[in-house]
């Protein structure tokens, strides 16, 4: 590796948008700072919020930071099914969607520790392909469960049809997958936090340096 892939070092908050890929925007990063670039925990095109992107040095940390905890910030519509649980996917049942009563137990058994079948529409590998080119293939194959923790699950609102949740999940949880427990899919999905890392705290133009980064690590639940 050339010695300026190696610098600049450290960590960088992304606000992510809507619409590209992840991959695009640690592209985007490596190509302005001349730096090898990479994250720690991907998100679908169509969610937004944080993404953590190491940049030279610091990218031998990935480890430190994949493991941390999540928070996000989802609108699930409880009406509608669709193939891959999110907007993106075709429809595939109309549903009636719960009341309140129902809704309610239904969240109660998505918390603490358990098990959800994982998306089509994922990277998983299945068969040494990854899971989403299969899907989008029409091949149909037996997604693997994934143990998970749910540390909070709360209802912000509920019109009848659109549930809005704010949860914080351990690393390996698809939202996505949650949404579908639910009987819906997620119409928006929104990162707020990332460990210690707040998305409101995110600047394209600030890399924080590796020992700032690291030292906020220190006491963080879900860090390895």
């Amino acid at each position: 590796m050339p010695p300026r892939a190696r610098r600049p070092s450290g960590l960088v908050l992304v606000d992510k948008p809507a619409g590209p890929s992840s991959f695009a925007l640690v592209r985007l990063l490596r190509d302005r700072t001349g730096a090898r670039a990479g994250h720690a925990g991907t998100l679908d095109p169509f969610a937004t919020g944080l993404l953590l992107v190491l940049l030279g040095d610091s990218t031998k940390l990935a480890g430190r930071f994949v493991g941390l905890d999540k928070r996000y910030l989802t609108a699930v519509d409880l009406a509608v099914r669709t193939a891959t649980g999110d907007p993106e996917g075709e429809v595939v049942e109309h549903v009636d969607p719960p009341d309140a009563a129902e809704l309610e137990r239904r969240l109660g058994s998505l918390r603490g520790e358990i098990e959800l079948r994982v998306p089509a529409a994922s990277a998983v590998k299945v068969g040494g392909e990854r899971a989403y080119k299969l899907h989008r293939r029409g091949i149909e194959v037996e997604m693997p469960l994934r143990r998970s923790v749910v540390r909070a699950l709360h209802l912000v609102d509920y019109d009848g049809r659109t549930a809005v949740l704010d949860l914080l999940v351990s690393k390996g949880t698809y939202v996505r997958a949650i949404a579908e427990a639910l009987g819906g899919h997620c119409t928006s999905l929104r990162r707020t936090e990332v460990g210690p890392f707040r998305v409101d705290d995110a600047d394209l133009e600030r890399i924080v340096p590796p020992e700032e980064a690291l030292s906020r690590l220190a006491g963080t639940a879900g860090a390895p």
